[in-house]
């Protein structure tokens, strides 16, 4: 058999890879403060006796790109956006500390402030918890205050500010739950220069028509590759014919 078709069959599994974190990215479109991942394709030549002459497409995560999206004015007093460069810190399922962007924060039936994918808000000592109130405002420094029931209009109590930090890109990496992390896994500082955007959400920095043309050219790449497995397949069947004639 051929050794064109292991390499073929490699890069037609490398190119299902691709199209699948391709259709993640798509089906994420609208998804708020969603970070799109990226692939890298690369050549990893067979070691052997005599010449190189097969290589492999190997295929690996690249990380997310850190490009911002709209920012989009709902007027909900627990939607906020992150200004500029910057993340929510939250609070993972394993405990540990992971940060966002997505701001659709609500407070559930236990008073903790939450994110719109269930993670707690962390705030200066832990994860923020919400007393019953009439009305609740976040600050653009990520102070939560709140008017307690039956209290005046004018009388507002802090009750947490949110943590916000603003770590290297490069020391972050992001999980299978959609959050980032540090590569360590070590907690970031609270950053003073973060800010917030009440009453707005992100939206996701997947471009769809990008994601669409890419998958199309994903498709075809794939279909070169069956083609290439076909020619391989009949240049067997050939050979096998001429060997008969003898």
């Amino acid at each position: 058999m051929d050794r064109v078709l292991y390499v073929v069959a490699n890069g037609g599994k490398q190119l299902m890879y691709a199209q699948a974190l391709n259709s993640h990215n798509l089906a994420n479109a609208n998804t708020v403060g969603f970070q799109q991942d990226l692939a890298n394709f690369h050549t990893q030549l067979i070691a052997g006796p005599g010449l190189d002459t097969r290589a492999y497409a190997t295929t690996e995560d690249a990380g997310v790109t850190f490009d911002k999206g709209t920012i989009q004015t709902t007027g909900r007093s627990l939607d906020v956006a992150v200004n500029g460069d910057g993340w929510i810190a939250v609070q993972a399922p394993d405990g540990s500390e992971a940060y966002t962007r997505a701001g659709n924060l609500h407070v559930n039936v236990n008073g903790q402030l939450m994110t719109g994918a269930d993670h707690p808000v962390i705030g200066e000592s832990g994860p923020i918890v919400v007393p019953q109130y009439d009305h609740l405002d976040i600050g653009t420094d990520g102070t939560v205050s709140i008017r307690p029931i039956g209290q005046e209009p004018s009388t507002l109590s802090n009750i947490g500010r949110i943590k916000l930090v603003s770590p290297d890109h490069a020391t972050l990496v992001k999980g299978g739950d959609g959050l980032l992390r540090t590569r360590d896994n070590t907690p970031v500082e609270a950053a003073t220069d973060v800010t917030l955007v009440s009453g707005a959400l992100e939206s996701s920095n997947v471009n769809s028509i990008e994601a669409m043309v890419n998958m199309i050219a994903l498709a075809r790449q794939f279909e070169v590759q069956v083609k290439v497995m076909k020619t391989a397949e009949d240049n067997d069947a050939s050979s096998t014919r001429i060997m008969n004639l003898g």
